[in-house]
């Protein structure tokens, strides 16, 4: 089935205004912060972050903040709680009649993949249980970024990590498998899920406006490709981040009430092209090339494409 956009057709529909600004304490050529830059084009300013410790903490410095709306700081494993609390707070003066139905605020989690796959995915279990009406929008750089680069669940097989770097054991690096956290999150049945990458802005754009019809959870798992933990120059982001998406090792999809949807299909270049781009990966080519961890991935790739085809033919 081809998905077709509805709102956000042409680049130059994409709004001009900005909600997130410049001059922010981030790594230069952070992903995650385009995303982020993106997404506010379309939450606008009436909006609640709340921010699970993490890279992004780096935005708000007080007395400083990029946002125009608020910002509310929590710890990585609590921000789902934090946004309940805040949620609920606006409810509560919404319905005593203290504050006007049309100031009613978006409630937004922004949470790295530390926080997402691992730390706070008990009290983001309890929040989608009971339906709470917010946004979670994690930034994915696969691994514990702010604190050096370990490894998070979201590390990808043969990466090197600081937890997990290449050595006469485990010479590939990183040896276990990404968490599925879309699959996790599927499972819980929330009405919206969405992956998205910076470098195509129109299907970002697209999710977040499709998203805001929906009334409960709604997750967004954006790329951030991460210059300083990859390890490749900053001006090299975009070109990372496409191939991302281009060998098929960041697949972009929605899933609306339970039923998934792949939003681009990309014609499937090799991921050795993605791979030696990054510094993380740099051991499975040189000394001596590691063509068993090479093929792994893309096996693993290719078996995840092929699933998606055989799936679309049954529909």
């Amino acid at each position: 089935m081809t998905w077709q956009r509805e709102t956000f057709k042409k680049i130059k529909q994409i709004p001009r205004e900005e909600h997130v600004l410049p001059g922010t304490a981030l790594c230069a050529g952070c992903g995650g912060l385009e995303a982020l830059r993106l997404a506010a084009k379309v939450l606008g300013d009436e909006v609640v972050y709340v921010n699970a410790a993490g890279c992004f903490t780096m935005l708000a410095a007080y007395p400083f903040t990029p946002f125009k709306g608020s910002w509310l700081y929590t710890t990585m494993g609590s921000a789902p709680a934090g946004a309940q609390g805040v949620r609920d707070a606006l409810d509560v003066l919404i319905a005593k009649g203290r504050l006007p139905e049309r100031e009613n605020l978006k409630v937004v989690v922004l949470g790295g993949d530390g926080s997402t796959y691992d730390m706070a995915l008990s009290s983001t279990s309890g929040a989608i249980t009971r339906k709470l009406d917010f946004y979670y929008f994690c930034y994915d750089n696969e691994a514990y970024g702010n604190t050096g680069m370990q490894l998070s669940p979201a590390t990808p097989y043969g990466a090197r990590t600081s937890t997990s770097p290449c050595s006469l054991q485990h010479p590939s690096g990183t040896t276990q498998e990404k968490k599925d956290i879309f699959e996790i999150w599927r499972a819980h049945k929330p009405p919206y899920i969405a992956t998205v990458a910076p470098r195509y802005p129109l299907d970002l754009e697209e999710k977040f406006a499709r998203a805001a019809t929906f009334t409960g959870p709604k997750l967004f798992l954006a790329l951030s490709a991460c210059p300083t933990g990859w390890l490749y120059d900053p001006g090299e982001t975009p070109g990372v981040a496409k191939l991302a998406v281009e060998t098929g090792l960041w697949p972009l999809k929605e899933s609306i009430n339970g039923v998934v949807t792949h939003t681009y299909i990309p014609k499937r270049k090799p991921v050795e092209e993605y791979l030696k781009l990054q510094g993380r990966f740099r051991h499975l080519f040189e000394p001596t090339r590691q063509d068993e961890a090479i093929r792994h991935i893309q096996e693993r790739v290719d078996a995840y494409w092929k699933q998606v085809k055989n799936a679309e033919k049954a529909v």
